[in-house]
């Protein structure tokens, strides 16, 4: 069995696709996966499954999603491996001065285009770092994440990627959830 964490965008924001975490997990267990927990109301989930490729895990989800709720929910599937490595590349968790509430990761669902990295990179936010990967933006709000301008939406945009948001406080549960 391998370790997965799944991460939906976009479910229970302001009344918009709602899902009820029992009911989800209630789902995922109903298509074989072992160990299922959720985290919160975003759709943060760890399981195990037999699946040996993460966009498989990512479509069975999906296709279950829309097939039990009606909703097409965008769905980014990490093993443990890759998310505790996505954790510890973050730069800015080092530094002694970080409020760790301030520091989100944008995961992305593919890798984006070296030039589109190389210029977002030199783009400038007042009061706000970040630094593209080939698989996460890293993020450090330092005037808080409500008044951001370098949002999920934008990142996507910039770099032509889906990409979903979670905040340091969610990555270690995540972490600890799925070990």
């Amino acid at each position: 069995m391998h370790k997965y964490i799944a991460l939906l965008r976009g479910i229970n924001v302001s009344g918009q696709k709602k899902i009820i975490m029992s009911e989800l997990r209630d789902m995922l267990k109903a298509l074989n996966f072992q160990d299922v927990e959720t985290y919160i109301q975003s759709g943060n989930i760890a399981l195990k499954s037999s699946e040996g490729r993460n966009a498989k895990v990512a479509e069975k989800i999906k296709k279950a999603i829309a097939d039990t709720f009606g909703y097409d929910v965008p769905v980014l599937v990490k093993t443990y491996g890759e998310l505790k490595s996505i954790f510890k590349k973050n730069p800015f968790t080092d530094a002694s001065d970080i409020e760790h509430k301030r520091v989100y990761f944008a995961l992305l669902q593919e890798t984006p285009q070296p030039e589109l990295i190389k210029t977002f990179q030199q783009e400038k936010f007042e009061a706000e770092a970040f630094m593209v990967t080939n698989d996460c933006v890293y993020l450090n709000y330092k005037m808080g994440a409500g008044k951001a301008k370098l949002s999920n939406t934008l990142i996507e945009r910039k770099l032509k990627v889906s990409a979903t948001s979670r905040n340091y406080r969610t990555m270690v549960k995540l972490l600890e959830m799925a070990q």
